[in-house]
């Protein structure tokens, strides 16, 4: 049967048909919607892991017990996942082990560029990168077998046009292969010295064994046009190419892009008279050509940052430019702000009229860094504000501590927070934590955590105590406010700044766009009373705007947080009950 279908929902049809059992992932835009759609087959096992070194780790697990598994992450956690994947590399599989991983070039939702591309020939490990959602599906299911195969973890790389673009595919059956019983083998399994030095010949092997594949199979193909121009391709780049040159040019498309086809390339670029690389991000492509001495043209064209499109490589090659028009007048820029009524923002405008500096982190309380709240002086990876906050503090002393807090939201602080506050207790630093518990994984799209109760499937899970895990960590002083109360947020913030000792706050509230938050009423704003002091934009909730020199509330956006009206100094934001009582009295 033929559906259209989304890049990443392919990739977990392809892992349902392909047999594949365990599924555990840590959710990361642009990669989250494979696990999401992975759980929909009840034939499969899905969980989200606290991170992405965790899920990796279970893959290993299942597939030492012989069963076909998977991990998904962003290009990010893969930096976290390093770690067992490169050892992976030496122990090798039973059933099994594909790692999916999507990269953001443009950095959409992401802190840096990164290609994935370096880890597979870092590691030693075959990727598989497909262009479209067809290929998403049966590259899936071929990884799956290569991993078996040749006894390897297989790299599965997206990006975000991939992952996030439809195109048709074709359904298949689900053949589930018998289980490969275990056996202990303490050789391949236990990676002590002795051990690995016994190991590392069989990983260079098998990367020559799948070189030679490399020359072999169609996912590196040959499509014959033009031979004054040979473009060798990946990923979207392959569909940008087709689009702006059509029979113009002969395509190399390498759809398994490590190790890459050197009998292939050198065939390829022997036909045509020039030899152009096209490829996003970096010249992982151009320099292994140019390892092998070819002439080849790549980044002295195409940029070596950003996403590429048809009109970039059509314009960059000198070809006319037709999909699409430009706008003849530039579009307004919208920064990227917290909803109306989220559970940060009052912590943050606390934060703010304290002048506290603020150790960020991952996620969307990331925003708080944008004006008018701007309250956050760092973001550098998952964890990083816990750990930093130390280091910060340990470096300034007590002009540091008086004034500098850490945040972190409740997913991110399972996934990289524990060991940077275990640091704290332990080498005591007087540091502030504040932990943004808003009940879910707001940033990617509501996932589940080890702090809600929940699993994937939403069903009742084991749920982690936040406070008691603090306490247990060697944190005494432990607060939990509302963040929807500033004179709360307030007292606990200057209460803990003021302590002499290492102290972790609460921030706890539901994301409002959660399902079972019911919001209140709209605000509405008197503008007889208002004076238009703009006390209520101090929060930048967009749902608050000005009209002739008065401040107004959108009714459609509101959700009755009432943090706004705590700011107001002559009360002219009210409840519609409170005007419907004033209005009566004045009757």
């Amino acid at each position: 049967m033929k559906e259209l279908m989304l890049g990443n929902a392919a990739v977990a049809r392809g892992l349902y048909e392909a047999g594949c059992q365990v599924v555990s992932s840590y959710p990361g835009t642009p990669s989250t919607e494979i696990t999401e759609e992975c759980a929909k087959f009840n034939e499969i096992y899905c969980e989200w892991a606290p991170n992405e070194k965790v899920a990796v780790e279970v893959a290993f697990g299942a597939s030492l017990a012989g069963k076909r598994c998977f991990a998904a992450m962003k290009h990010v956690g893969l930096n976290v996942a390093a770690d067992p994947l490169f050892t992976l590399s030496y122990t090798g599989v039973r059933g099994g082990l594909v790692i999916g991983v999507a990269d953001d070039p443009a950095m959409h939702s992401s802190q840096n560029e990164q290609d994935s591309r370096h880890y597979a020939k870092a590691a030693k490990l075959p990727m598989l990168e497909p262009s479209d959602s067809a290929e998403c599906l049966a590259y899936a299911k071929l990884a799956m077998e290569l991993s078996e195969q040749y006894d390897t973890p297989v790299l599965l790389k997206l990006c975000t046009r991939v992952s996030h673009s439809q195109s048709v595919v074709e359904t298949g059956p689900r053949i589930v292969p018998e289980p490969v019983p275990y056996e202990k083998n303490v050789q391949k399994n236990v990676m002590l010295p002795a051990c690995a030095r016994i190991r590392h010949p069989l990983v260079e092997q098998r990367m020559a064994d799948l070189a030679d594949f490399a020359e072999k199979t169609e996912l590196n193909r040959v499509e014959m046009g033009s031979t004054k121009l040979g473009i060798i391709c990946d990923s979207t780049s392959y569909q940008y190419a087709k689009e702006a040159l059509g029979e113009d040019a002969s395509i190399l498309k390498l759809g398994m892009i490590w190790p890459m086809p050197e009998k292939k390339i050198r065939e390829f670029a022997a036909k045509v008279e020039r030899l152009i690389v096209i490829e996003e991000l970096d010249p992982f492509i151009e320099e292994y050509c140019r390892m092998l001495g070819l002439a080849v043209e790549g980044k002295s064209i195409f940029p070596i940052l950003g996403e590429f499109s048809q009109n970039l490589v059509a314009e960059k090659l000198g070809r006319p430019v037709n999909a699409g028009r430009k706008l003849e007048e530039p579009v307004p820029e919208r920064p990227p702000v917290m909803c109306p009524g989220c559970p940060h923002r009052g912590l943050f405008h606390t934060l703010a009229k304290n002048k506290c500096i603020v150790m960020g982190d991952i996620g969307c309380y990331t925003l708080g860094a944008s004006a008018p709240l701007s309250s956050i002086d760092s973001c550098l990876c998952m964890g990083a504000s816990v750990s930093s906050i130390h280091g910060f503090n340990k470096a300034m002393g007590p002009e540091g501590e008086k004034k500098t807090v850490a945040v972190i939201g409740d997913s991110t602080f399972m996934h990289s927070g524990m060991t940077g506050l275990a640091n704290i207790a332990y080498n005591q630093s007087n540091s502030t934590v504040i932990i943004l518990d808003n009940s879910i994984t707001g940033m990617t799209g509501h996932q589940q955590n080890p702090t809600t109760g929940y699993n994937i499937k939403g069903e009742p899970a084991g749920k982690v105590d936040l406070e008691a895990l603090c306490r247990a960590m060697g944190i005494r002083r432990v607060a939990v406010v509302d963040p929807y109360d500033l004179a709360a947020c307030d007292r606990v913030v200057k209460e803990e700044l003021a302590a002499e000792e290492p102290s972790v706050i609460i921030s706890r509230r539901p994301c409002v766009l959660l399902k079972y938050v019911k919001p209140e009423p709209a605000l509405r704003i008197s503008p007889e009373k208002c004076i238009g002091c703009r006390s209520c934009m101090q929060i930048g909730c967009p749902a608050i705007s000005f009209r002739d020199g008065k401040a107004v509330i959108d009714h459609t956006t509101c959700v009755g947080c009432g943090v706004c009206q705590q700011l107001c100094p002559v009360e002219a934001i009210q409840r519609p009950e409170a005007e419907k009582e004033e209005g009566g009295s004045r009757k």
